[in-house]
């Protein structure tokens, strides 16, 4: 069983309705110290899957009480181990079946979601060095044709927090993580853009090479790539397993495509390149709506009402924004192979 540890800090005579407020729910434990300055700390075992409803329940009673606050903890082990509470054959099954209807069962509460995906979006001297680096070395790799270079940059690539940041910040409404994740975005694609162009000005690049043909073709796999991409990211952080097989998918989708028209770009193959710019921006619409389709299939949306339907307000114009982006791209793939004949 997946256990968090809940410390509550409330004043002496507010602690008490905690455990009456809580009566209902599935706790491991629940302990009360008293601290100095008239505090109390509740501490609360419980298991991960019941730690969003219960922050939830305690933020909306007590938001508005001065010093209060819940630290959230992530527990590896606790003796004696938690047994589960015992149920009739009917019941496990009532359980197992509500497992398999409820998906944000499966994926860990909000706000460690958020603590997860938000650090990932700063935009520092060491995000803007690792993108460098790693248009340097996936321009190394297309150049020689080598599968095995490009794959050793796409491992460095700092290119899936701000895009799951995005799709996060839509579906809680969130504007404010959701202009950072663009803000950070943004600066490290046009960054690994205008120093691929550079490297195509001082390199011999030709549009032949296997590795840079390839990306200047665009076809449906593309397109299931991304989305496959983009599930894969939100999944795992939902999961709260983020590995950087997963940063590879997702790096895979953008960073060749990218380093591809900065190079074409700047070895004069303007043309070429307009294949290559439609493979990019076709699987940056497909990751980002994917996310969005993946963190609302879990039903990640914040706990008050009020901010909720703002929330969904601003996921469903994401989502149309996103579809009719993904449909012009499509249209003008079509005319782009209509008329040029790439195949």
């Amino acid at each position: 069983m997946n256990l968090r540890l809940l410390e509550v800090f409330l004043p002496n005579e507010k602690a008490e309705q905690v455990q009456e407020l809580l009566s209902e729910n599935s706790l491991v434990g629940i302990w009360q110290t008293d601290l100095s300055n008239h505090q109390t700390l509740i501490r609360i075992l419980l298991s991960a899957e019941e730690a969003e409803a219960v922050i939830e329940q305690l933020e909306t009673h007590f938001a508005q009480v001065d010093s209060f606050r819940i630290i959230l903890l992530s527990i590896e082990a606790s003796i004696p181990r938690p047994s589960p509470p015992e149920k009739t054959g009917d019941e496990q099954k009532e359980q197992k079946l509500k497992q398999e209807l409820e998906p944000q069962i499966s994926r860990i509460n909000r706000q460690e979601l958020y603590e997860d995906i938000s650090p990932t979006v700063a935009l520092t001297g060491n995000h803007i060095l690792m993108v460098l680096l790693s248009t340097i070395i996936a321009a190394i790799g297309l150049l020689r044709d080598n599968g095995t270079i490009l794959i050793g940059a796409m491992v460095i690539a700092p290119l899936l927090g701000p895009n799951m940041a995005l799709s996060l910040a839509t579906t809680l409404g969130d504007t404010k993580l959701a202009l950072r994740a663009v803000k950070v975005g943004s600066v490290g694609m046009f960054a690994a853009l205008c120093f691929s162009i550079f490297l195509g000005y001082v390199f011999e690049v030709s549009p032949e090479i296997p590795e840079i043909a390839f990306r200047t073709n665009v076809g449906v796999s593309d397109v299931i790539l991304a989305f496959a991409s983009g599930i894969a990211g939100a999944l795992s952080f939902t999961a709260g397993a983020t590995n950087a097989l997963v940063g590879v998918m997702v790096a895979v989708a953008l960073l060749p495509p990218l380093v591809t028209v900065g190079l074409l770009l700047g070895s004069g193959y303007g043309q070429v390149a307009v294949g290559a710019i439609l493979l990019f921006l076709i699987n940056l619409i497909c990751l980002n709506l994917a996310g969005i389709v993946t963190f609302s299939v879990q039903k990640l949306h914040p706990g008050k009402w009020w901010e909720a339907y703002k929330a969904r307000k601003l996921t469903q114009r994401a989502f149309w924004l996103w579809f009719v982006l993904l449909s012009v791209l499509i249209i003008g793939i079509l005319f782009w192979k209509r008329n040029y004949q790439i195949m």
